[in-house]
């Protein structure tokens, strides 16, 4: 088994078991052995954090991983890696001075509703640095293919740290206080842990000339703050900006039911790793008919895998919301409409892959730019109208929005569509599917509810995919499955 392919497979798994313990922690532990306002008071200082990382890290993460390998001698790289580990803190000294002068500036526009969030400036800063620097670092890594190791601490690492404080905090060991300082250390030491890693991998010699092409490096990085910053703020906003218009226990509600939600969206990550680098070949070797087939089957196979898992979640969920404390149950908007982004998400197929390895890298960003804003937008208007489902609404209709546009842009461009004939089946199938089981009950326990329903609901979808081959790679794989 190829290195690539033995860490791409390695790393699904640790991503599945992160999962699995996040899911865990948020479903289980977070709303039996905290307090809602706490819970949510945890989430809007990690949520501002994931926002304000992007920028600490000046897109070093990034250029690491594009330009390392185009330096070749040993003084070229030295002096490529020193900028690499010095350019972040363009923005963390300005910004860590800004938040020592205007500390209570900022805490009072973080605290306009919950007064509480003002004193975890401080805090909110020092997990953006701790998660900038670690991108940095586990970048550092990767570009010697050693990604198996930062894959675990990314997502292992403060989830399983975060289960051993609940548990001292349930037990009466640690109050919430120790339990934030406690997190913010978790994210601090995993920083550190991987800087010893990265450098066992590759030891940094610092040369502090400047790299011949390093305005291309700047600009690069640059650019992609814009990029990261975007996709961490679609993602993020909404918590944020509840934090200002509602009480804290919203926000903890609001995390839970986005979740939920969010379920949806794993296959397409593990997906992907496989489809990056394929859609790089073929637009390397200019072959459309490649292309446009991937592009195609990529779209088919994860609207079938997120469809079915949008639909056993969501008429489900009133029998999951029974084994969870009755004041997280009211979220059923909110997993439907954020439910159904991650749905549409993954009927792009790989979309992404085909923009950011292409020539059109940078007018995209832009325009995921415009739309963050459009999402701050949305979720200023509807957030006061809805409460919690008006943020649920605003996500959706900015990534509606946001992926509407990306297909235009790449039909535009590259002139082909994710969509065939097989996509509508699909749909047509799913509605079936929902219009019988909406209407399927038992009066047994949730548990046994949830697993009889599931397992009628996959045997009808998948039966129907099989008989009828409404997908080659569905169809193949099954019938694998079957002879086995």
């Amino acid at each position: 088994m190829g290195i690539v392919l033995k860490q791409s497979l390695n790393n699904t798994i640790v991503t599945y078991v992160g999962f699995a313990i996040g899911a865990i922690n948020t479903l289980f532990l977070y709303t039996n052995f905290m307090q809602p306002d706490n819970y949510g008071l945890i989430q809007v200082i990690l949520s501002v954090s994931a926002v304000l990382m992007p920028v600490l890290a000046f897109g070093v993460p990034n250029s690491l991983v594009k330009f390392y390998s185009s330096f070749k001698s040993e003084d070229s790289q030295n002096s490529f890696l020193t900028l690499m580990l010095l350019l972040p803190l363009a923005f963390i000294i300005p910004i860590a001075a800004l938040s020592y002068v205007a500390n209570e500036a900022i805490g009072n526009l973080l605290s306009k509703q919950n007064d509480i969030v003002r004193d975890y400036v401080w805090h909110i800063f020092l997990i953006g640095f701790a998660m900038a620097y670690f991108e940095v670092f586990y970048a550092w890594a990767r570009i010697k293919m050693k990604s198996m190791f930062g894959n675990f601490m990314k997502e292992l690492f403060c989830r399983i740290g975060q289960t051993a404080l609940l548990i001292l905090l349930w037990m009466k060991i640690i109050d919430i206080e120790f339990f934030i300082n406690s997190l913010v250390g978790f994210y601090l030491i995993r920083a550190l842990i991987m800087k010893f890693y990265a450098y066992k991998i590759r030891k940094p010699i610092l040369n502090f000339t400047l790299p011949k092409n390093w305005k291309t490096i700047v600009n690069y990085s640059g650019l992609i703050i814009l990029g990261g910053s975007t996709a961490i703020v679609l993602m993020e906003v909404d918590k944020v900006m509840l934090n200002n218009f509602l009480e804290l226990e919203n926000v903890a509600f609001y995390a839970v039911a986005g979740f939920i939600a969010s379920t949806i969206a794993v296959p397409s990550r593990a997906m992907h790793q496989i489809t990056y680098p394929l859609t790089a070949n073929y637009l390397n070797d200019n072959d459309k008919p490649a292309l446009a087939q991937l592009y195609q089957k990529s779209s088919l196979t994860l609207f079938i895998v997120s469809g079915i898992l949008f639909l056993l979640i969501l008429l489900n969920l009133n029998e999951l919301y029974e084994l969870l404390p009755k004041k997280y149950s009211g979220g059923f908007m909110i997993v439907f409409w954020v439910g159904l982004a991650k749905v549409y998400d993954a009927l792009l197929g790989n979309n992404n892959s085909i923009l950011f390895n292409s020539d059109y890298y940078r007018s995209i960003l832009f325009f995921g730019v415009l739309l963050a804003f459009l999402a701050i937008a949305f979720n200023l208007w509807l957030i006061p109208t809805y409460g919690i489902d008006g943020a649920a609404i605003a996500s959706f209709s900015a990534f509606f929005i946001y992926n509407t546009l990306k297909i235009g842009y790449v039909k535009s461009k590259f002139k082909i569509i994710p969509f065939t004939k097989e996509t509508l089946q699909v749909l047509l199938l799913l509605i079936s599917i929902a219009a019988i089981f909406s209407i399927v009950s038992f009066p047994f326990h949730p548990i046994l509810n949830i697993i009889l329903k599931s397992i009628l609901m996959i045997v009808c979808y998948v039966g129907v995919l099989y008989r009828f081959k409404i997908s080659e790679d569905v169809y193949g794989f099954l019938s694998k499955f079957l002879k086995r």
